[in-house]
């Protein structure tokens, strides 16, 4: 699980942390289950929201990187909005269109690729910066993505900067970026 959410705000609580074992378990031990549950619960969500005249939001991967779009779950629900995070930066040109993927940069080694390919996209990058946001990052503009989750999902060609939460200020793997703009600074 990503260290800057797992165990931040109710994280920290046994009982949800057991409720996210559990579906994590009906996910994996009961595939078409668990799918039919989910659509039940899509459906239900996307009535409420054409009674209300709103478009619906849904962010189902919190603390996993599933590829809900091999599953058919976006596509069922075109009226619907699906935001998501995502290491995995073959998703990004390849989501249906009430998809919208935003690709979680790491400074870890192990994601060099990953990041190279990314960056290639116009999809938005999230960025987690230690001291502040920089002005750009590699060579993208910075917005301040802890102001509106909704619209970070629409940052193309940007960086979505997000601060460090709980834990994850600590962090010294490489996910975690120190702001660029204090380094040069420090020269």
């Amino acid at each position: 699980m990503p260290e800057c959410l797992a165990e931040q705000g109710r994280g920290r609580f046994a009982s949800v942390r057991g409720g996210r074992q559990n579906k994590a378990e009906f996910f994996h031990t009961d595939r078409s289950g668990f799918l039919d549950q989910l659509r039940r619960e899509l459906l239900n969500f996307e009535r409420v929201c054409e009674r209300s005249g709103e478009r619906g939001a849904i962010r189902l991967n919190v603390l996993s990187d599933v590829a809900w779009e091999r599953l058919g779950i976006p596509q069922a629900f075109p009226r619907l909005l699906f935001v998501d995070y995502t290491k995995q930066a073959a998703r990004l040109d390849k989501a249906p269109e009430n998809y919208r993927l935003i690709f979680s940069y790491s400074g870890r080694p192990q994601y060099r690729n990953q990041n190279r390919r990314a960056f290639r996209t116009g999809a938005p990058v999230a960025v987690v910066f230690r001291g502040g946001f920089p002005r750009t990052f590699r060579g993208r503009p910075v917005i301040d993505g802890d102001r509106d989750d909704i619209a970070n999902a629409f940052a193309a060609g940007q960086i979505v900067a997000l601060t460090p939460k709980g834990s994850a200020a600590r962090d010294r793997s490489g996910f975690v970026i120190d702001n660029p703009d204090l380094i040069g600074a420090a020269s």
